[in-house]
Protein backbone atom coordinates (compact mmCIF):
# COMPACT_ATOMS: atom_id res chain seq x y z
CA UNK A 1 0.00 0.00 0.00
CA UNK A 2 1.53 3.42 -1.08
CA UNK A 3 0.82 6.33 1.07
CA UNK A 4 1.56 9.95 0.78
CA UNK A 5 1.92 12.99 2.73
CA UNK A 6 -1.54 13.64 3.38
CA UNK A 7 -2.70 10.20 4.81
CA UNK A 8 -2.64 10.60 8.81
CA UNK A 9 -1.20 8.15 10.18
CA UNK A 10 -2.01 7.27 14.11
CA UNK A 11 0.21 7.60 16.51
CA UNK A 12 1.95 5.49 18.92
CA UNK A 13 -0.47 6.40 22.12
CA UNK A 14 -3.57 5.83 19.81
CA UNK A 15 -2.03 2.03 18.88
CA UNK A 16 -0.71 1.03 22.23
CA UNK A 17 -3.52 -1.50 24.44
CA UNK A 18 -2.90 -4.25 26.54
CA UNK A 19 -2.05 -7.10 24.97
CA UNK A 20 -3.52 -10.81 25.76
CA UNK A 21 -0.66 -12.65 26.35
CA UNK A 22 -1.83 -16.22 26.00
CA UNK A 23 -0.93 -19.38 23.64
CA UNK A 24 -3.25 -20.59 21.36
CA UNK A 25 -4.27 -23.91 22.78
CA UNK A 26 -5.54 -21.50 25.65
CA UNK A 27 -7.20 -19.30 23.23
CA UNK A 28 -8.45 -21.90 21.20
CA UNK A 29 -9.83 -24.01 24.17
CA UNK A 30 -11.72 -20.61 25.45
CA UNK A 31 -13.02 -19.82 21.49
CA UNK A 32 -16.34 -20.97 21.73
CA UNK A 33 -17.04 -18.72 25.11
CA UNK A 34 -15.18 -15.81 24.33
CA UNK A 35 -16.41 -15.60 20.73
CA UNK A 36 -20.23 -15.51 22.18
CA UNK A 37 -19.09 -13.16 25.56
CA UNK A 38 -17.63 -10.76 23.51
CA UNK A 39 -19.98 -11.29 20.10
CA UNK A 40 -21.54 -7.80 19.65
CA UNK A 41 -18.11 -6.31 19.95
CA UNK A 42 -16.61 -8.68 17.56
CA UNK A 43 -19.26 -7.67 15.21
CA UNK A 44 -19.49 -3.74 15.55
CA UNK A 45 -15.58 -4.14 14.86
CA UNK A 46 -16.32 -5.75 11.82
CA UNK A 47 -19.41 -4.01 10.47
CA UNK A 48 -16.83 -1.14 11.00
CA UNK A 49 -14.05 -2.69 8.87
CA UNK A 50 -16.53 -3.60 6.26
CA UNK A 51 -18.48 -0.52 5.76
CA UNK A 52 -15.31 2.12 6.21
CA UNK A 53 -12.84 0.53 4.63
CA UNK A 54 -9.90 1.91 6.65
CA UNK A 55 -8.69 0.38 9.47
CA UNK A 56 -7.42 3.71 11.19
CA UNK A 57 -11.02 4.46 11.21
CA UNK A 58 -11.95 1.69 13.56
CA UNK A 59 -9.08 1.44 15.85
CA UNK A 60 -11.65 2.19 19.34
CA UNK A 61 -13.98 -0.69 17.94
CA UNK A 62 -10.80 -2.81 17.68
CA UNK A 63 -9.47 -1.74 21.45
CA UNK A 64 -13.67 -2.64 22.53
CA UNK A 65 -12.83 -6.07 21.21
CA UNK A 66 -9.62 -6.33 23.08
CA UNK A 67 -10.88 -4.80 26.23
CA UNK A 68 -13.79 -7.14 26.21
CA UNK A 69 -11.15 -10.50 25.78
CA UNK A 70 -9.20 -9.29 28.33
CA UNK A 71 -11.87 -8.99 30.72
CA UNK A 72 -13.83 -12.19 29.55
CA UNK A 73 -10.46 -14.20 30.60
CA UNK A 74 -10.40 -12.03 34.22
CA UNK A 75 -13.99 -13.36 34.87
CA UNK A 76 -12.39 -17.17 33.92
CA UNK A 77 -9.55 -17.09 36.13
CA UNK A 78 -11.56 -15.59 38.70
CA UNK A 79 -14.26 -17.82 38.67
CA UNK A 80 -13.75 -20.92 36.81
CA UNK A 81 -9.36 -21.22 36.76
CA UNK A 82 -9.06 -24.80 37.55
CA UNK A 83 -11.09 -26.09 35.01
CA UNK A 84 -10.05 -23.94 32.34
CA UNK A 85 -6.41 -25.03 32.86
CA UNK A 86 -7.50 -28.74 33.10
CA UNK A 87 -9.30 -28.18 29.96
CA UNK A 88 -6.33 -26.24 28.05
CA UNK A 89 -3.69 -28.38 28.98
CA UNK A 90 -5.54 -31.44 27.59
CA UNK A 91 -6.19 -29.40 24.33
CA UNK A 92 -2.67 -28.87 24.37
CA UNK A 93 -1.10 -32.15 25.11
CA UNK A 94 -3.63 -34.75 24.04
CA UNK A 95 -2.60 -34.60 20.25
CA UNK A 96 -0.38 -32.99 18.25
CA UNK A 97 -2.60 -31.25 16.09
CA UNK A 98 -4.94 -29.64 19.48
CA UNK A 99 -8.23 -31.96 18.90
CA UNK A 100 -10.69 -31.38 21.15
CA UNK A 101 -12.15 -35.23 20.85
CA UNK A 102 -9.73 -36.58 23.42
CA UNK A 103 -10.89 -33.49 26.46
CA UNK A 104 -14.50 -33.97 25.81
CA UNK A 105 -15.01 -35.03 30.02
CA UNK A 106 -12.54 -31.73 30.87
CA UNK A 107 -14.82 -29.72 28.31
CA UNK A 108 -17.69 -30.68 29.70
CA UNK A 109 -16.77 -29.65 33.26
CA UNK A 110 -15.51 -26.85 31.52
CA UNK A 111 -18.87 -25.59 30.54
CA UNK A 112 -20.33 -26.35 33.07
CA UNK A 113 -18.54 -24.31 35.42
CA UNK A 114 -18.99 -21.26 32.99
CA UNK A 115 -22.75 -21.68 32.86
CA UNK A 116 -23.25 -21.80 36.58
CA UNK A 117 -20.71 -19.08 37.30
CA UNK A 118 -20.96 -16.65 34.40
CA UNK A 119 -24.12 -17.66 32.85
CA UNK A 120 -22.15 -18.62 29.23
CA UNK A 121 -23.39 -21.34 27.69
CA UNK A 122 -21.56 -22.80 24.58
CA UNK A 123 -23.00 -22.57 21.41
CA UNK A 124 -24.04 -25.24 19.26
CA UNK A 125 -21.34 -25.75 16.37
CA UNK A 126 -23.30 -24.29 13.80
CA UNK A 127 -23.99 -21.07 15.94
CA UNK A 128 -21.50 -18.84 14.09
CA UNK A 129 -22.53 -20.00 10.86
CA UNK A 130 -25.93 -19.10 11.00
CA UNK A 131 -27.05 -15.28 9.81
CA UNK A 132 -27.20 -12.93 12.87
CA UNK A 133 -28.25 -9.77 12.92
CA UNK A 134 -26.68 -6.86 14.27
CA UNK A 135 -27.37 -3.86 15.69
CA UNK A 136 -25.62 -0.86 15.84
CA UNK A 137 -25.50 3.04 17.30
CA UNK A 138 -23.16 4.11 14.08
CA UNK A 139 -24.71 5.67 11.69
CA UNK A 140 -24.29 4.13 8.23
CA UNK A 141 -21.84 5.68 6.24
CA UNK A 142 -22.57 7.87 2.85
CA UNK A 143 -21.73 6.24 -0.09
CA UNK A 144 -19.11 7.64 -2.47
CA UNK A 145 -20.54 7.96 -5.81
CA UNK A 146 -18.79 6.56 -9.12
CA UNK A 147 -16.28 8.79 -10.71
CA UNK A 148 -17.52 9.71 -13.89
CA UNK A 149 -14.96 10.49 -16.34
CA UNK A 150 -15.59 13.08 -19.21
CA UNK A 151 -13.39 11.20 -21.71
CA UNK A 152 -14.73 7.57 -21.39
CA UNK A 153 -15.49 5.52 -24.18
CA UNK A 154 -19.41 5.46 -24.96
CA UNK A 155 -20.78 2.12 -24.25
CA UNK A 156 -22.57 0.24 -26.89
CA UNK A 157 -26.14 -0.39 -27.52
CA UNK A 158 -27.84 -3.41 -25.88
CA UNK A 159 -28.90 -3.93 -29.55
CA UNK A 160 -25.28 -3.88 -31.15
CA UNK A 161 -24.31 -6.57 -34.09
CA UNK A 162 -21.54 -8.90 -32.38
CA UNK A 163 -19.37 -10.26 -34.73
CA UNK A 164 -18.69 -14.50 -34.29
CA UNK A 165 -15.76 -15.22 -32.07
CA UNK A 166 -12.43 -15.87 -34.16
CA UNK A 167 -11.93 -19.38 -32.27
CA UNK A 168 -14.88 -21.08 -31.31
CA UNK A 169 -17.52 -20.42 -29.20
CA UNK A 170 -17.79 -17.38 -27.13
CA UNK A 171 -18.85 -18.46 -23.66
CA UNK A 172 -16.92 -21.90 -23.52
CA UNK A 173 -15.45 -21.02 -20.09
CA UNK A 174 -18.78 -20.04 -18.57
CA UNK A 175 -20.47 -23.13 -18.68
Amino acid sequence: MTITDDTCLPTEEELTVQEINLTGPVLKSAGFHLGKACESENNEFILCRYELQDPRKCINEGKAVTNCALNFFRKVKGSCFEEFTQYANCVDKSSTDQKFTPCRKTQGIFDKCMKDNLGIDRPPYDYYNRVHVHKTLRPRPEKEPLPVYPDAAPALPPDAEKPPANYGYRWLFFW
